[in-house]
């Protein structure tokens, strides 16, 4: 069973920048994509961020473009988010989430519904 752990949350002023980890436990197949996804209160989950099971394809949330960062260590079963320049619209909890679909895993599809196993969520909160 696929479990993932995330950490790197925190409180961060506007404009600050953090990195979000993604470890993956319990799972030797290295075919399946990860995204970030986060959830601010009272709305729903959203993608931010995908990246194929291969790293060569990535997909962004058009309000993080240009200011977040995904990446993955194959060999560490890693996957981080770098976050710049952030917002406080960029609040939530984010989740880290893994799906071994074939469409998935090689379009990075940034679907909530699409992807099966979630880690517990760290909370990102962007105030001054």
């Amino acid at each position: 069973q696929l479990q993932l752990v995330e950490s790197g949350g925190g409180l961060v002023q506007p404009g600050g920048s953090l990195r979000l980890s993604c470890a993956v436990h319990e799972f030797t197949s290295d075919y399946y994509a990860v995204g970030w996804f986060r959830q601010a209160p009272g709305k729903e989950r959203e993608g931010v961020s995908c990246i194929s099971s291969s790293g060569s394809n990535t997909n962004y949330a058009d309000s993080v473009k240009g200011r977040f960062a995904i990446s993955r260590d194959l060999a560490k079963k890693m996957v981080y988010l770098q976050m710049n320049s952030l917002e406080p619209e960029d609040t939530g909890v984010y989740y880290c989430a893994a799906d071994t679909g074939f469409i998935t895993r090689r379009q990075a599809v940034c679907s909530p519904a699409r992807y099966a196993y979630w880690g517990q969520g760290t909370q990102v909160t962007v105030s001054s």
